[in-house]
């Protein structure tokens, strides 16, 4: 049976996935990670809490199937040993920090303002 964190994320990942089939790309304009030089005329733009939501979409049945089975693989092993409380901390941890590095290498590389 899998700690109760990771097996809550594994269910918030497949439900938000699941919602981008039936919402469509409502869900990436508005909870994608996009660089701070998207232009406006585009309609989208940076958005202070895309920094967490954008770790809950994915792009494809390889990429929610992957990232699903590392997270079950490690996700309930690294739980056990850090705590429900702290295993989350560093989960969004993970992901804001990930979310930074993105947006200073889209800002850097001026790059087409593409969502993450």
């Amino acid at each position: 049976m899998l700690p109760p964190i990771t097996r809550l994320l594994l269910i918030a990942n497949v439900a938000v996935f699941l919602l981008q089939f039936i919402v469509g790309d409502l869900l990436i304009i508005w909870f994608a990670l996009w660089p701070f030089h998207t232009p406006h005329e585009l309609g989208v733009r940076f958005l202070p809490w895309q920094v967490i939501t954008y770790g809950f979409l994915h792009g494809g049945l390889l990429h929610i199937g992957f990232n699903m089975l590392a997270l079950y693989m490690f996700g309930g092993q690294i739980e056990q040993v850090f705590g429900s409380r702290r295993f989350l901390i560093y989960y969004l941890g993970c992901v804001f920090a990930a979310a930074l590095a993105q947006l200073a290498v889209s800002t850097f590389s001026g790059g087409p303002p593409v969502p993450t």
